[in-house]
């Protein structure tokens, strides 16, 4: 049937088609077009480190505001609001972008993303303002789905891990420019009170509009559409590529690699199908996306959660220097996925994730005992923590990669949406509580427990992918796994 909820065994010879268009794409090499993808879509990531860092820095703002006052209980329900935005965007919008298409999606996401945050800034009570939160939280994770399979299905295999890791990791960009802006924004020096955290929220719109603007210049997926009925404006936007490639570049492209894909062409909705698949086929890579997930996210949100709680309390670091060390963190997190992302397509991915969580959770544990010993200033606190997620960054980051790569391209916005979704559920919600009444306790012993905690399931993880991690890179992405629509 063509609606997509039986599947014939046998199709139609007249709706199959053969096609090389993922090694056409694969095979091109690096110009402006590419550049072009990262900077429209890889700057969903910033907005998200700006979105979560900056309500944390205006936190004082908000409370002082003469048409708000947030109590402090307030502004964790509108940080609450904006997770479970987040988290039902990701699953809506990420099966709407497996369905309707990639660009149709990114482009409704950034737009809920910048109306949205400039209702923020509008906000004129505590409902008002948790309600747009929850909206930008709804672009935000809507975003991570439709972006981030766009990415991997336009970047050549051969440079997919180090791009997507170092894209992924950019999210601590828009942490600094966060913690940054904010201190300009609440300068009454500058700005007055009032207007400094409206204008905050206004800006993130106005850079929505911007990546509006450039993301109109981007074609669908042909590989979306290639699995999804349309393989000749598959074709057609591929040969736009080519084109445009070889005018950025002044040469002609290289040969296209041997060998093709037989798709069919009457099935437009893989849904049903690719659910079943998650747990039936794609079983071992649906364990493993999970267990990366889960770690990573509990051990990020724990400790970035909870850092100035454990400087101000612990080290008497007064609040208002408290984004001073934020900012080594932020730069050793963005530094990690640039430095060590390389090594995930040279060395390989199997290897590479296991020695990011090993090494991580074996740094967290030995961090977390010396914090117990009162062995660390401030300071060195600091810059045991970015060394520690230096690593732990380009561990995360694989995990994306990994769930976006492990799966059928008809069904992996929607494989990311539940992954995001799952991993931001564990660590936004069991990470930060647990860590926070482990800091009420006020016992450097009991917080040591937490990061025992975080740093054993980061080894766990290690050691499932050594397991059941793929060697995904260089391989194109039908090959490591293949369409649901492959004849």
């Amino acid at each position: 049937m063509r609606d997509g909820t039986k599947i014939d065994e046998t199709p139609d010879p007249h709706d199959v088609y053969e096609t090389n268009v993922p090694n056409r794409l694969d095979r091109l090499p690096w110009a402006g077009f590419h550049w072009l993808v990262i900077f429209a879509l890889g700057i969903a990531w910033i907005l998200d480190g700006l979105e979560v860092t900056i309500v944390g820095s205006l936190s004082g703002a908000l409370s002082d505001s003469p048409t708000l006052h947030l109590s402090g209980s307030e502004v964790g329900a509108a940080a609450s609001a904006y997770l479970v935005g987040a988290v039902g965007g990701a699953l809506f919008f990420g099966w709407l972008t497996d369905r309707l298409g990639r660009k149709k999606l990114f482009t409704v996401t950034v737009l809920v993303y910048l109306v949205a945050t400039i209702a923020c800034g509008l906000s004129w009570n505590f409902w008002s303002f948790a309600l747009f939160r929850l909206l930008t939280g709804a672009g935000i994770g809507g975003e991570y789905a439709a972006v981030n399979a766009t990415i991997q299905e336009m970047i050549p295999a051969r440079r997919r891990g180090f791009t997507d890791l170092v894209i992924n990791g950019s999210f601590w960009l828009g942490a600094a420019i966060g913690a940054l802006g904010a201190t300009v924004v609440l300068d009454p020096k500058l700005v007055p009170t009032e207007l400094g955290w409206r204008a905050a929220f206004i800006i993130g719109g106005v850079l929505g509009f911007i990546v509006l603007l450039l993301r109109r210049f981007l074609p669908e997926s042909p590989r979306w559409l290639m699995t999804h009925g349309q393989p000749e404006e598959a074709e057609r936007i591929v040969g736009e590529i080519e084109a445009r490639i070889e005018r950025e570049t002044g040469r002609p492209l290289p040969p296209v690699p041997p060998g093709s894909l037989r798709l069919r062409t009457d099935i437009h909705s893989w849904f049903k199908a690719g659910a079943k698949a998650l747990v039936t086929t794609y079983r071992r890579q649906t364990w493993l996306g999970v267990t990366l997930m889960a770690a990573q996210a509990f051990c990020y949100n724990a400790v970035f959660f909870t850092y100035a709680l454990i400087l101000t309390r612990f080290y008497k670091v007064p609040s208002g220097h408290v984004g001073l060390f934020m900012l080594p963190f932020a730069i050793g997190n963005f530094l990690g996925p640039l430095v060590l992302g390389r090594l995930f397509d040279t060395i390989g991915r199997r290897i590479m994730i296991t020695a990011t969580y090993g090494v991580s959770g074996v740094l967290m544990v030995l961090t977390g005992w010396l914090f117990t010993m009162g062995w660390l200033d401030a300071m060195q606190q600091t810059l045991a923590w970015t060394g520690i997620f230096f690593v732990a960054s380009a561990a995360a980051s694989s995990a994306y990669l990994t769930v976006g790569e492990s799966f059928p391209l008809e069904v992996r916005a929607i494989a990311i949406a539940l992954f995001y979704a799952f991993g931001t559920g564990v660590g936004g919600v069991a990470g930060p509580a647990l860590f926070g009444a482990l800091i009420d306790t006020g016992s450097r012993v009991s917080i040591f427990y937490g990061y025992l905690l975080g740093g054993v399931l980061m080894v766990v993880a290690a050691v499932v992918a050594g397991f059941l991690a793929a060697n995904a890179e260089r391989r194109s992405l039908e090959d490591v796994a293949p369409p649901l629509s492959a004849v």
